[in-house]
């Protein structure tokens, strides 16, 4: 599996390749990944050979090809209301409160970003009594878009449809709003916070798993909250 910059670079890579026939330089790569120098670019170059998506041609210059994409590719995205799970196969992870040394190989190429971690989603639970500035999770900031973000980890086989599996980590977006068909954390009555599928059908929302073994939910516009979204997943092996 890739990083969201990995993908960026490949999709980058491929889409120069098709338009003028050559590899963009390492220069071309920094600038349009938006990196500080090309150091980044050759760890990330090293990644994707040595997980067999790119070749590099012995004896000639800035010579690369492009052996496989990933499914989840910038320029080929997921059906519409479908989620595609940007997995990070990682060695980091939660940290304590001390400071302490993290090895993140599959984030070479970028600095880590810590994100709070609330711990367990699970119902029963709302996000504000999970809260806990004292745990972190760090995250390749690729990964992340604008605004706050948090950390879950998953427990059960809701979604497993989606991808998602019990034991791994998900990335949420603060939000209190979200598009029809998207993936959400969200408070109902109040009381109980679950991670599913949001839609909306005129005055009703529809809160559905990714399980055929589990039942949509179906609720009145007051009693349901979006507390985020969910934009990213890691997976700890």
């Amino acid at each position: 599996m890739l990083t969201r910059k990995q993908h960026q670079l490949l999709t980058y890579i491929d889409n120069h390749l098709n338009t003028d026939g050559v590899p963009p330089s390492y220069d071309e790569m920094k600038d349009a990944l938006g990196l500080k120098s090309k150091s980044g670019i050759h760890r990330l170059i090293t990644g994707l050979e040595e997980r067999g998506f790119i070749r590099r041609l012995p004896h000639k210059a800035r010579a690369l090809e492009v052996l496989k994409k990933p499914q989840n590719m910038i320029d080929d995205p997921p059906a519409k209301g479908g989620f595609e799970p940007r997995i990070v196969d990682a060695s980091f992870g939660v940290t304590d409160p001390a400071p302490a040394s993290v090895s993140a190989p599959a984030a070479a190429a970028e600095e880590m970003v810590g994100l709070p971690f609330y711990g367990k989603i699970a119902a029963g639970t709302p996000i504000e009594a999970l809260r806990d500035s004292s745990r972190t999770f760090e995250v390749p900031p690729g990964m992340l878009g604008r605004g706050d973000h948090y950390a879950l980890e998953v427990e059960g086989d809701s979604m497993i449809e989606a991808g998602i599996l019990d034991g791994d980590t998900v990335l949420i977006q603060r939000t209190d709003t979200a598009d029809n068909g998207e993936i959400v954390v969200a408070l109902v009555e109040g009381h109980e916070a679950t991670l599913k599928r949001l839609r909306r059908k005129g005055a009703s929302i529809a809160l559905e798993p990714a399980n055929a073994r589990h039942e949509t939910r179906i609720f009145g516009p007051d009693q349901v909250r979006v507390q985020g979204r969910l934009v990213g997943l890691v997976r700890q092996y």
